[in-house]
């Protein structure tokens, strides 16, 4: 609990954090990371310093995680804390369940699952895959790449990817076209947001995004929650704008049981279980771990985040 966070935090030089913690200025004022003391100037008074605890400052912080968008980064960075994440160690588990989400979603797996607890009589419905003639909408990280080399053995005939640039070296294994984000929402039958959450793509993926996709398409995201406007979303599924959806990120996390989003037949959530496996998160745990030692020894951190 943050209580017990804020009061354990209490003069420590390093933090091992995970996603769902919210590091900001109540923490690393909790933790006594000051950062450098402004000196006072001849003849004046010493200006205000940061309020801070007694005992050493917080020097390293090393969250088990990929993402850093629960860090204060300028904080962190004004206070001249060392920060170590877990990047590339959970791409293939995560990319496992982003196909599966799709497969979930399009085939309607869940819901054939309840009607065979319920009225095992009745057929299912017919899907929404049509697995020769698909475009996925990727973002070029290594997540996005990691889906498509997972898609292409399905007989998809065309990628289309979108971000700040094109990265030809990367889209080169896929034969995969740059187009801007109104053309991949219009051409796409699936579209996989794969991307970080940073300002720029906050909200990416809104009324107007899934106003421009197809009636049949599928929608899928393992990013971040807030890359998408779940309101949008859900006005989306509810009036057949596009088919399905299937999110293993939401805002919050978890969603309340009575969110809108949970009542619909033709979306899929699950709870942000991308790297849940237990390889993956052992990567994780010891590199975590190998970040902080080597933060709080002064040594290079085997990944260390460029603030």
């Amino acid at each position: 609990p943050r209580a017990e966070l804020l009061a354990g935090v209490a003069g420590a030089r390093g933090l091992l954090c995970l996603l769902t913690d919210r590091i900001d200025r109540e923490v690393l004022d909790a933790a006594g990371a000051c950062g450098p003391r402004s000196p006072p100037r001849l003849g004046r008074a010493a200006p205000p310093q940061p309020p801070c605890l007694t005992g050493p400052d917080l020097k390293v912080i090393s969250t088990l995680s990929v993402g850093f968008d629960h860090l204060a980064l300028d904080e962190i960075k004004k206070r001249g804390i060392r920060v170590g994440y877990t990047p590339e160690v959970l791409t293939d588990a995560t990319a496992e369940l982003s196909v599966a989400l799709l497969l979930s979603a399009c085939r309607r797996l869940p819901e054939a699952a309840e009607q065979v607890k319920s009225s095992p009589s009745v057929a299912a419905g017919p899907h929404t895959c049509h697995s020769s003639h698909s475009s996925p909408g990727l973002c070029p990280s290594l997540l996005g790449q990691a889906v498509a080399r997972r898609l292409k053995p399905f007989g998809v005939r065309k990628f289309l990817y979108t971000g700040s640039g094109p990265k030809p070296e990367s889209a080169a294994e896929f034969g995969a076209e740059f187009v801007p984000l109104a053309r991949l929402a219009e051409e796409s039958d699936f579209v996989v947001v794969t991307c970080a959450l940073t300002p720029a793509t906050q909200g990416m993926c809104n009324k107007d995004f899934f106003g421009k996709m197809k009636k049949t398409s599928v929608f899928v995201n393992t990013s971040r929650g807030a890359v998408v406007n779940q309101e949008d979303l859900y006005q989306a599924l509810a009036h057949g704008q596009i088919a399905a959806a299937g999110l293993d990120v939401t805002t919050p996390e978890p969603l309340p049981t009575d969110h809108p989003l949970l009542s619909l037949k033709n979306c899929v959530v699950l709870p942000h279980i991308g790297s849940a496996t237990y390889a993956t998160r052992s990567t994780m745990a010891v590199l975590a771990a190998k970040n902080l030692l080597a933060g709080l020894r002064g040594e290079p951190m085997p990944h260390e985040l460029s603030l």
